[in-house]
């Protein structure tokens, strides 16, 4: 009559130990994110232009193509965040010829023609390799796809879009950003695709961080109700 017992037993611990291997395993195979290692904390911490939800922003350029390699990957982040997060995009200007870009980029901002051009501007650029190196090329490439060339030089020079570029430099230089593309979580957090160790990397560790701007505040009245 003890044998069933007995194999019963031994049948549960069996399976105990099996979940304890895989929790290891698991523990093993879970990323430690490390401050100052993988990602890097913004002093001071920055304004951010999204309400009361979390910011995601990625500084890039156009003439960047590690930029145009990351852009699925920046589709999958805005698609991945959570209600209470926004992603959205900031361009650096790290030299004269990457200037049209950023400006560009402001000028169908301000037209209402950024989501349907974003994609295609790194497509003529990075894989059909047109020569759009000037504003007056650019705004070639958008009357191409429905804009009107002078309204777009005339937007393209307007104050909106000057006082955009000014306030992006002083960002980017705020941010401590040296290259692109890198993701800034809430104007706190600096993520960069070497620090994290690779593209499917950063978007996990960007989650990681969301969700660790999110839970700051509740974690922050906790320890007030504490004291």
């Amino acid at each position: 009559m003890l044998k069933p017992l007995r194999l019963l037993l031994a049948g549960l611990l069996f399976i105990a130990a099996g979940a304890n291997a895989a929790d290891a395993a698991g523990s093993a195979t879970a990323p430690a994110w490390e401050e100052g290692k993988n990602y890097f904390p913004i002093d001071p911490p920055q304004p951010t232009a999204s309400g009361g939800r979390i910011e995601v922003l990625e500084v890039f350029s156009y003439a960047c193509s590690h930029c145009a390699h990351f852009q699925p990957y920046a589709e999958q982040i805005k698609a991945a965040l959570p209600d209470y997060a926004r992603f959205d995009y900031m361009p650096a200007i790290f030299n004269a010829q990457w200037e049209p870009y950023a400006r560009a980029y402001y000028t169908a901002q301000s037209l209402g023609v950024l989501d349907k051009t974003h994609q295609a501007l790194f497509d003529a650029l990075h894989r059909d390799h047109k020569p759009l190196r000037t504003i007056e090329d650019l705004a070639g490439f958008y009357a191409e796809h429905g804009v009107d060339r002078a309204k777009f030089l005339a937007t393209a020079g307007s104050f909106e879009v000057e006082s955009k570029l000014q306030r992006a430099m002083a960002m980017v230089k705020n941010y401590g950003v040296d290259g692109t593309p890198s993701v800034i979580v809430n104007g706190r957090y600096r993520v960069t695709t070497q620090a994290a160790g690779g593209y499917p990397q950063l978007i996990e560790l960007v989650g990681y961080l969301v969700k660790k701007e999110h839970e700051a505040p509740k974690a922050g009245k906790a320890a007030a109700k504490k004291k």
